[in-house]
């Protein structure tokens, strides 16, 4: 009898089955406020195993300094950048009020329940506002997106932890927070996790660059150790493979490390670590950016996202293939587009698109009108493109559409100061 056609038989009367790929997940996790530099400074056994299975690599927030997308280094911007894998000029969150976030930069949650209605998604927390305020559960403006497993708004519970001026109480809860994420992992196995941490930052404004902050870096590497041990368990226990991401917010100030917020190197300066080795070239050898945490989560997730959503992320996915980076363009008396990128694409012949829109619709949830203005050669690293500029326009948006993906940039119209 022949083999294929004994397989197929077997097979239809359930004598064999064919092995099932296992079930991706994800957890972020977010420990607020370590620089690069003292990241290294710290005892971190977890984030050490987890570096020997997958990689540590540096990265960093603030967007571009002095261009459009320069984004405080303050901690809800950080997260805001993170989920939503845009700068402060989209996302609009511009301090820890979060006063007026736009919906219509969808984050990961929103993206993975519109790919996945019936998937599951928790958030542990140590901080309320990341669900009720960055997520926006509930609302109208993120089609009330929910959350199935929430653990948060502890620190709103004066009786169970009593604040105090050295912020223990934080330190408290960050356990409590860890706890739950790693019961509920276990247990729940939610398809996409975010874990937030804060304590950390909070020692760093309390003590500065010295050993208390030190020890506050290890104090989350062992919380951070129970989820992964959590996650590990699940992979052993059931058909699952975990993508597992730690990542910081923000740096810190030079020398003292007591604060946050503003453009110099050390508070830009940030990292993450993940558990994956089968990372792409862009994320080998650059430096790569807070935005790159979507498209890479997305990426993972088999998560498919719109075009209109798709040309607004400033990030690029670090597993699937990446051609170019940092791209940047400048007008010329308003007649002339001079765009600049980085080229990482191993094929000298590869070219892509150039697009424009003189509109920001998508800021009000409206599609952007794209027009094709020309290709150019990637390994060029550089062209100069005519195009006609609308009195009524401010600005333009440019997306340069590669074989693998599509980086976007805001340029200033000539004589603008907006």
């Amino acid at each position: 009898m022949n083999k294929l056609f004994l397989v197929i038989l077997l097979c239809l009367t359930g004598s064999i089955t064919l092995a099932q790929q296992p079930e991706r997940k994800t957890v972020f996790i977010i420990t607020d406020g370590i620089p690069v530099d003292i990241i290294h400074k710290a005892s971190t056994p977890n984030l050490d195993r987890i570096e020997q299975e997958g990689i540590f690599l540096e990265s960093y927030v603030g967007g571009e300094r002095g261009g459009i997308t320069q984004t405080p280094t303050i901690s809800s911007n950080c997260y805001a950048t993170l989920i939503t894998g845009t700068w402060v000029n989209k996302h609009n969150v511009w301090d820890n009020n979060i006063a007026n976030p736009n919906y219509n930069y969808p984050s990961i949650f929103r993206l993975y329940k519109d790919a996945y209605p019936d998937g599951k998604t928790a958030i542990y927390s140590t901080w309320l506002d990341n669900r009720t305020k960055l997520l926006g559960e509930g609302l109208d403006a993120t089609k009330n997106l929910k959350i199935d497993y929430a653990f948060d708004g502890l620190e709103h519970d004066t009786i169970n932890y009593p604040h105090d001026k050295h912020s223990n109480y934080i330190k408290k809860i960050d356990a409590a927070v860890a706890s739950e994420a790693a019961s509920s992992i276990s247990k729940n196995g939610p398809d996409l996790s975010w874990v937030y941490l804060q304590y950390t930052d909070d020692a760093g404004h309390h003590y500065g660059n010295s050993p208390e902050f030190y020890n506050s870096i290890t104090y989350h590497d062992a919380l951070i150790g129970l989820i992964y041990d959590a996650v590990k368990q699940r992979e052993e226990e059931y058909n699952e493979e975990w993508l597992f991401i730690v990542a910081t917010d923000h740096g810190r100030t030079p020398l003292t490390a007591r604060s946050h917020g503003g453009q110099s190197d050390s508070e830009r300066n940030t990292w993450m670590v993940i558990n994956k080795k089968d990372i792409n070239d862009y994320a080998l050898n650059y430096r790569t950016a807070a935005v790159d945490l979507l498209p890479t989560i997305a990426d993972y997730m088999n998560i498919a996202i719109d075009q209109s959503t798709l040309y607004e992320l400033d990030g690029l996915s670090l597993f699937s293939p990446a051609d170019a980076f940092n791209l940047k363009g400048v007008l010329i008396d308003n007649s002339k587009l001079l765009l600049s990128w980085t080229s990482i694409s191993k094929n000298s012949d590869t070219t892509a698109e150039v697009y424009i829109s003189t509109t920001n619709n998508i800021k009000e949830g409206n599609p952007d009108r794209y027009i094709k203005i020309g290709e150019v050669p990637l390994k060029e690293e550089l062209a100069l493109l005519s195009i006609e500029m609308p009195e009524v326009s401010d600005f333009l948006k440019v997306v340069l559409k590669t074989p693998n993906h599509t980086l976007n940039y805001w340029v200033r119209k000539v004589g603008s100061e907006k």
